[in-house]
């Protein structure tokens, strides 16, 4: 077969030309293509427990689907009372905190004043006229938490409904997939979309796992700190840190008012401390150990695909690009031609390096994922 060789710049125009059209694609089926990415991965992570119900318990695969979306929605109704009651019980007290940070900051204001001889109207009367601000808008804070977790009515409405067409179809799908190709790739293919399929059922679970992890882990810090509302920060925390970098530093700053508003401005300090040794664990215990290295995107393209999904998707497009760019990753790295682009996405591979083990007691011990 003769290939038709074009000339380097025409080439880079093709792919400057397609990366524009699919961007914009993506823009245009925002309502649906998010929905629809979320019920990808999320049916993933319940085709074990779907295939499960079929082989062993011998259930048909529309009864399967329907147990899989019956423990979804229980699971969906649960966050959704854990976030509806944590948030109306912080917006009755936001007016003692806002009293109670007022207080607090005027002491800091005096303190520095006698401590340094810096006078308080001049140095800090712009300060306090912002944080006045910042508590009395109540609507920033609860606007900015609703904007994380309710994505509205439809989007929770086709997530559910493609998350039962894909469960549901998922061996028609697979079945397009490879026969789309030619009789010569077919064995290729499927080896391919089988592999896809493993790696992201590990990393969906993994990313689980390293959500409720970081969520309880950070919930006994500030537990220990004597924190107010501790749990509802810890499990924001976890969710958050799905969007790395960016994610933990929204949640720091988030702890570090509720601790400045509930205790002293001295307990801040030691919330910064115990969320960088949570972040230290995170990054380099539960990210290895519990997600693993083959799908470990670098800073630079996580931070590049943040702004891309931000830019797309809004807040749902930062949570999920991370994901899309590990999926991505996996494809790029089993596809011939296309590993340079895969190695070019993860993290530098270090030669002979050894895989960490840590023995938890005689018959367990912990060893880094691939």
């Amino acid at each position: 077969m003769n290939f038709l060789r074009l000339p380097f710049l025409i080439k880079l125009t093709l792919v400057v030309v397609s990366i524009i059209g699919i961007g914009y694609l993506l823009a245009l089926g925002e309502s649906i293509l998010a929905p629809f990415f979320l019920a990808f991965l999320m049916a993933m992570l319940f085709l074990p427990f779907a295939n499960f119900l079929e082989r062993k318990l011998k259930f048909p695969r529309s009864l399967s689907t329907i147990f899989s979306v019956m423990i979804l929605l229980i699971v969906l109704t649960g966050l959704i009372f854990f976030f509806g009651s944590q948030i109306s019980s912080f917006s009755k007290d936001i007016p003692q905190l806002s009293e109670q940070a007022n207080h607090v900051f005027h002491d800091l204001q005096r303190w520095v004043s006698k401590t340094f001889n810096v006078k308080i109207d001049e140095q800090f009367a712009y300060l306090d006229e912002g944080l006045k601000k910042l508590l009395s808008s109540t609507g920033i804070i609860l606007g900015f938490t609703f904007g994380i977790f309710s994505t509205g009515l439809g989007f929770l409405a086709f997530f559910i409904l493609f998350f039962i067409f894909i469960l549901n179809y998922r061996r028609i799908l697979n079945n397009f997939i490879v026969n789309v190709f030619t009789e010569k790739h077919k064995s290729s293919v499927q080896e391919v979309v089988s592999e896809v399929r493993i790696m992201t059922k590990r990393y969906i679970t993994g990313l689980c796992l390293q959500v409720i992890i970081v969520s309880f882990l950070t919930t006994i810090v500030l537990t220990i700190l004597g924190v107010k509302y501790a749990i509802l920060l810890g499990v924001l925390t976890g969710l958050l840190n799905v969007i790395p970098y960016i994610g933990v530093l929204i949640s720091l700053l988030i702890s570090c008012f509720i601790a400045f508003a509930t205790t002293t401005p001295f307990t801040c300090i030691y919330v910064a401390i115990g969320y960088v040794i949570v972040h230290i664990i995170d990054g380099n215990i539960i990210l290895p150990f519990v997600v693993g290295s083959k799908v470990k995107i670098n800073a630079l393209f996580s931070f590049i695909g943040i702004l891309v999904g931000e830019h797309l998707w809004g807040i749902a497009g930062m949570f999920l690009c991370i994901p899309a760019i590990a999926i991505i990753k996996i494809i790029f790295e089993r596809v011939e031609g296309l590993k340079p682009w895969g190695k070019l996405l993860g993290e530098e591979e270090k030669i002979n390096k050894k895989k960490k083990t840590y023995k938890i007691s005689k018959n367990i011990t912990l060893k880094e994922m691939d």
